[in-house]
């Protein structure tokens, strides 16, 4: 097969590619998660000891946290190679067959939305995890044969956005299970000024942390609001990015102190204006803003939920207080009557 049509990545991460050069290499440079740092040195070590790769591992959390960044380190820890490829990407027996033959000992072979690999891909992934062995088919019909093939002692690591869509045997075949929580805004200041020097750009403390304010907890965001600042200071002509400038380049593209967006706007506009704050049907919220539910529940909802602006109830989507103040919405006379029924019900009973 072409390179061009390989299915998969079998990647070395070249750090002269700024892209990629902004990922940490070692976990020493790794800011935030600082609880899963302490856990990963200590199996990394040990396994470094036995002379044996690390157990299979898996990673969840919302998107852009650094669980590929993870997964870098711990191949360069354990002296392999990184192999990248994600669960959509499998789609037949012999791209799965294709890579894991060419893996070798200590490599790292990166499965990202691992969720979402098909059921026979699965079934020839668990002898994989378990012995390090792969069963292939070959011929059909009566003169069909299986042929067992050994392979080199190698660590899967799978990331997911959402673990409650990995199957249980899957799940259970990892001997590593960690959760990547989103980060605080002094961690995202160093995670900015790390990225300002990288890229070769200067930058102030007091505006790294305006943009880790506005970074939603995530570093993909921090970096990605990063560059679109160094733009608008090259453009002026500034030399050093200080906290103003980037204050009028974040309010430019409509980023505001709470880290939300226009799209964010809209979707809490939809929910207080349309539907009386709610509660309202998910299927319904998508019709009004001519997006796919899917969407909403991966990518608006997370966020508003962690902000305190919007709660999930048995009857549908309903705005909270957080949101009528934020958007400088003075609330119904319903809305109000039912945030006193509640404020009733979770008062204890004498």
């Amino acid at each position: 097969m072409s390179e061009e049509g390989k299915p998969f990545e079998a990647l070395r991460r070249e750090p002269e590619d700024e892209p990629l050069s902004l990922r940490p290499q070692a976990l020493q440079e790794f800011i935030g998660q600082d609880a899963l740092k302490n856990k990963l040195s200590i199996f990394i070590s040990a396994s470094r000891e036995r002379g044996e790769p690390l157990d299979h591992t898996l990673f969840y959390g919302p998107p852009g946290l650094g669980k590929t960044t993870l997964a870098g380190i711990i191949a360069k820890e354990m002296g392999g190679d990184l192999r990248v490829t994600s669960g959509p990407a499998l789609e037949r027996a012999g791209d799965l067959a294709a890579i894991l033959s060419n893996l070798k000992a200590n490599d790292v072979l990166f499965i990202d939305e691992i969720h979402r690999m098909s059921a026979n891909i699965e079934e020839i992934l668990y002898p994989a995890m378990e012995d390090f062995c792969l069963s292939i088919i070959v011929g059909k019909g009566p003169l069909a044969r299986s042929i067992r093939l050994q392979l080199p002692r190698f660590t899967l690591i799978g990331a997911t956005t959402r673990l409650g869509l990995l199957t249980s045997p899957l799940r259970a075949r990892f001997g590593i299970v960690e959760q990547l929580h989103l980060y605080e805004p002094g961690e995202l200041t160093e995670i900015v000024l790390r990225g300002a020097s990288v890229i070769a750009s200067d930058i102030l403390r007091e505006a790294a942390a305006e943009i880790g304010l506005r970074a939603r907890g995530t570093p993909r965001v921090a970096l990605r609001l990063l560059r679109r600042v160094r733009d608008v200071a090259q453009v002026r002509g500034a030399g050093v990015i200080e906290r103003g400038l980037a204050s009028a380049a974040l309010d430019m593209l409509g980023v505001d102190s709470y880290g939300l967006d226009e799209q964010d706007r809209k979707f809490l506009s939809a929910l207080l204006e349309l539907f009386d704050g709610g509660p309202v049907g998910l299927s319904t919220l998508s019709a009004a803003l001519n997006e796919d539910s899917q969407t909403i529940e991966d990518i608006y909802e997370p966020y508003l939920i962690q902000r305190g602006l919007l709660e999930r109830t048995p009857r549908g989507r309903r705005a909270t207080r957080n949101a009528y103040e934020y958007m400088g919405v003075t609330p119904s006379v319903s809305f109000r009557q039912l945030l006193l029924l509640d404020d009733d019900m979770a008062e204890p009973r004498t």
